[in-house]
């Protein structure tokens, strides 16, 4: 049974189609974050889910900030962002990934998680999986474990949803 609280939060996002290119569909989720009670149930029902030893949560830029740092908040742990290069001071790792329409990389401090960190790893959607698959990379290059990766939504039928997120499912959703 779907938990209601997803339910209401989900009929609030927007889809745009052919933003920012064409073909794409844009999941605006400005109505959900400006609905005090949806945003809170998001966040509650991610920290109900969330594993008991996670000691961090990691989101990624730029919506995965918008999650990720109230659940860290929920769950009293650590925030620690992951960001696109050049956005960060010091020393960094970097990780390059394709996108839906095209290629990006993201950049992680190399001081910000260490082998003692257990993280749970949160961006709003799963499209292709790209972000989150570089995002694990980055956090298991400092020698951290991913515990869990957390989104809100996917885009049903695409990519994402293949043999990778199945298995990626299993390994982190425990």
């Amino acid at each position: 049974m779907t938990d209601q609280r997803v339910t209401r939060a989900a009929d609030l996002i927007r889809t745009v189609l052919d933003f920012p290119k064409p073909g794409i569909k844009f999941r605006d989720i400005t109505p959900l974050l400006g609905d005090e009670q949806a945003f809170s149930d998001v966040i509650d029902v991610m920290a109900e889910h969330a594993p008991r030893d996670v000691n961090v949560v990691c989101g990624v830029e730029s919506r995965g900030f918008i999650f990720g740092t109230p659940l860290a908040l929920r769950l009293g742990v650590g925030f620690v962002p992951i960001r696109k290069p050049g956005k960060l001071p010091g020393a960094v790792v970097e990780q390059s990934y394709d996108l839906e329409y095209g290629s990006t990389t993201l950049a992680l401090q190399t001081d910000a998680l260490s082998p003692r960190n257990d993280v749970l790893l949160v961006d709003d959607l799963l499209a292709t999986g790209g972000t989150l698959q570089a995002s694990t990379r980055l956090v298991e290059t400092l020698g951290a474990r991913v515990a869990q990766i957390r989104w809100c939504w996917s885009s049903s039928g695409s990519p994402g949803d293949s043999d990778y997120w199945t298995m990626a499912s299993r390994a982190f959703f425990r």
